[in-house]
């Protein structure tokens, strides 16, 4: 696994380079993804971990997976991630960790995510036409899509548009353990 200052590196490099490939000024990028100038500077200059959030924005505005912007190493055509190379995200006593993910020619996430009890995450909204599925292995989630809550148990899945501001949370006494898949639209944006 890799050390949260090599992640760093690379998420500073990959952002980078992604922004420059688009010919786009930092307050450009700050613009389209809300993310601020002040901030972008910070983890281009490999000074911050950034949130998921902020990853997450960064990533969208730049028309690229999160994976793609934590990649230590060149995509090979079959990439195989071990154990030691997934990223973890901590968050508070919850976790959620970034499997892999794809960025041609649809932009593609598989994450493994973990919440303990009465814990949540608020997502974004992702583009219009984002998707997201979920398989609950354990636990129960309460999934709030657009302010309507559902309540998606062992075993069960769900698919939604993603488009929308969306939360996960655990209102129950035992952790929720789900895997998602998010799928989104390739935008091409102006240069």
């Amino acid at each position: 696994m890799e050390d949260a200052e090599t992640i760093t590196a690379a998420i500073a490099n990959n952002v980078r380079a992604q922004r420059a490939h688009r010919g786009l000024t930092l307050d450009a990028l700050a613009a389209r993804s809300g993310v601020s100038r002040g901030m972008l500077v910070q983890v281009e200059q490999a000074r911050t971990n950034p949130s998921v959030s902020t990853l997450t924005r960064i990533a969208s505005a730049l028309g690229v997976t999160v994976a793609r912007l934590v990649e230590v190493a060149d995509v090979p055509v079959v990439r195989i991630i071990d154990k030691s190379d997934v990223v973890n995200f901590e968050m508070g006593a919850s976790r959620a960790m970034l499997l892999v993910g794809a960025d041609e020619p649809l932009i593609l996430e598989l994450w493994d995510w973990r919440l303990a009890p009465g814990e949540h995450h608020d997502g974004d909204a992702h583009p219009p036409g984002t998707r997201e599925m979920i398989t609950v292995l354990r636990g129960e989630l309460t999934l709030t899509v657009y302010g309507r809550s559902y309540r998606v148990g062992t075993d069960a899945a769900a698919l939604f548009t993603a488009d929308r501001p969306h939360r996960y949370a655990n209102e129950g006494t035992e952790e929720v353990r789900m895997i998602m898949v998010v799928a989104e639209p390739r935008v091409v944006h102006d240069q």
